[in-house]
């Protein structure tokens, strides 16, 4: 009978408390993921899937969203080539570096298209978001170290209450001066459990 594998370390289960999941080990260890990758490539290159693709989204929409393999939107929005924007981040929160995209991106629809709404940000947070780990004083304590960060800072950037962190991040995007005005923001929270997405904050009237 092959032996259990180790339990979790004290942090790696108050880790696991705040996150609500369990890391896996991969199936092939040593296997190259990008290999993988490449040959899935070629086979869109072959089928035309790059054909027809424009570089404002059709949908009108820019995505921001948590870069947790749980939360493609291609697959729970269903978003396929040149819908929408998608920018991805830890947590999906929205940073400074962020606003500066939403700005760039703004301005450039600016440019191009001198009448109407440009686009509308959807800010999707979601449950059992990996980043609970930075309500781990141990975890967070060592990643501050490791990047040269204000603990205090860090422990704010924790998902725990989706709907609350959602609604903090669109609050951030309305109010930025270097947002456009004919840029409109929504809120939502992705359910890992149900697959379902639900509106916290619709578009502002």
């Amino acid at each position: 009978m092959a032996e259990q594998a180790d339990k979790p370390t004290t942090a790696g289960a108050g880790i696991g408390r705040a996150t609500g999941f369990e890391l896996d080990s991969p199936d092939t260890p040593g296997a190259s993921g990008i290999d993988t990758a490449l040959a899935r490539n070629r086979a869109f290159a072959a089928a035309g899937g790059h054909e027809g693709a424009v570089v404002f989204p059709s949908l009108g929409l820019f995505v921001i969203t948590c870069c947790d393999p749980r939360t493609d939107p291609a697959q729970f929005l269903g978003v396929g080539m040149s819908d929408a924007l998608v920018v991805r981040n830890v947590g999906g929160r929205v940073t400074p570096e962020v606003i500066n995209d939403v700005a760039y991106l703004g301005q450039l629809g600016e440019t191009f298209l001198p009448d109407g709404p440009l686009f509308e940000v959807a800010v999707i947070h979601h449950t059992q978001c990996g980043t609970g780990a930075l309500a781990d004083d141990t975890f967070r304590r060592t990643y501050a170290e490791r990047i040269g960060a204000d603990e205090s800072a860090l422990r704010a950037h924790a998902v725990l209450d989706p709907v609350a962190t959602v609604a903090h991040d669109v609050a951030l995007l309305r109010t930025a001066p270097a947002t456009s005005p004919r840029v409109t923001v929504s809120g939502h929270v992705y359910d890992v459990v149900t697959g379902l997405v639900e509106t916290v904050l619709p578009v502002a009237a």
